[in-house]
């Protein structure tokens, strides 16, 4: 993506009702949606969360099939968010947002209890051993989503990364949360979830041409 094309969609994000671009800063010292959300969507409606959303393709397609759950996108690249932003403006989706911001800060973003459900699609597994910080189902990120999420609340992790899913599935056995279903190979499991397969990313479309298996494990943590 050129320059010019991207400093047109950071140009245009700023006139979107439906982004929300706060500085570091204003998250630190006190954002204002935090424990407010429904005044954003005017509604009170259960909260799921898309961390590392990319394009924003699963929250919007999410949001087209549960129009009473309110979506909200994050991601530190707003250029590429832009794309679900505009199409959830051309197709009328009150019931979703998108926040430009780094995930780390999640926990100052939302009360405790107030999120129902998080998806994490496709991250960057952080392979390195000097990159595990970075991994979003390291165990300060497992904290962090424990606090914002109700009791009951559900973490969903897709990726085309054996390393993550076979990281992540030994955390959670390591540490005693819920596993509630995990494959990996989840195109080649007849008994996969309809929700995890009917939507696809642009990625994941060509990891399915090349033949690369999609891994998935949904659980819920118990601290």
């Amino acid at each position: 993506m050129g320059s010019k094309n991207k400093l047109k969609r950071f140009r245009e994000n700023e006139t979107f009702p439906n982004v929300i671009q706060p500085t570091r800063e204003e998250v630190i010292e006190g954002f204002p949606l935090k424990g407010n959300w429904q005044t954003h969507f005017n509604n009170n409606n259960p909260i799921i969360l898309e961390l590392g959303c990319g394009k924003g393709e699963y929250t919007i397609a999410l949001a087209r099939k549960n129009p009473t759950i309110n979506y909200i996108g994050i991601d530190i690249k707003g250029a590429r968010f832009w794309r679900g932003a505009k199409t959830a403006i051309e197709e009328n989706l009150p019931n979703v947002a998108f926040i430009r911001t780094q995930i780390e800060l999640i926990d100052l973003l939302f009360n405790k209890n107030e999120v129902t459900e998080i998806w994490i699609t496709f991250p960057d597994p952080q392979i390195k051993y000097t990159r595990t910080k970075h991994r979003l189902t390291n165990q300060e990120f497992l904290k962090k989503y424990h606090h914002i999420l109700k009791s009951d609340g559900i973490v969903n992790l897709k990726t085309d990364s054996e390393f993550m899913h076979g990281y992540t599935l030994g955390l959670l056995h390591g540490e005693g949360h819920e596993i509630l279903y995990a494959h990996h190979d989840i195109y080649k499991n007849f008994h996969s979830p309809q929700e995890v397969i009917s939507t696809k990313t642009f990625y994941e479309s060509q990891y399915l041409e090349l033949e690369k298996p999609i891994t998935y494990i949904q659980f819920r943590l118990k601290y």
